[in-house]
């Protein structure tokens, strides 16, 4: 994702009553107040380890909002090529099918390219929330 701002340390954070499952709570970025995303939940993952170290990447929406991503870990910077590129299988179910935007074939692995826009974006989950009261 080429709008990553930073990646710091997990952040406590404060809940936010009645949000969605997804957003994980709020945190004090320097002074801005950046509403932090679980990937876990975003993904269907379900919650991570008790006791597990998870990270904030911060990102940069379209609007020049930050955002904050809240996931198990980060991987190595990897730069990837037009010819690596394919486009998700259509057997793809659930929120994989709305998220996943590309995916690369690596060389012992598949890279899965996360639609940035549609990964930030929490309004089908406010939808669920609703239909479940």
């Amino acid at each position: 994702m080429d709008r990553v701002q930073e990646i710091i340390r997990f952040q406590k954070m404060t809940p936010v009553p009645l949000a969605p499952r997804v957003v994980a709570g709020l945190i004090n970025l320097r002074g801005q107040i950046v509403t932090a995303l679980d990937i876990r939940y975003r993904l269907d993952l379900g919650e991570a380890e008790e006791g597990a170290e998870r990270t904030n990447v911060v990102t940069i929406t379209e609007d020049g909002q930050a955002v904050s991503l809240l996931v198990d870990e980060i991987g190595d910077v990897v730069e990837v090529g037009a010819a690596s590129r394919e486009p998700p299988p259509p057997t793809l179910r659930g929120a994989a099918r709305l998220l996943i935007k590309e995916v690369h074939k690596m060389e012992e692995r598949l890279l899965l390219v996360l639609d940035p826009e549609m990964t930030i974006d929490v309004g089908d989950f406010e939808l669920e929330a609703a239909s479940a009261n």
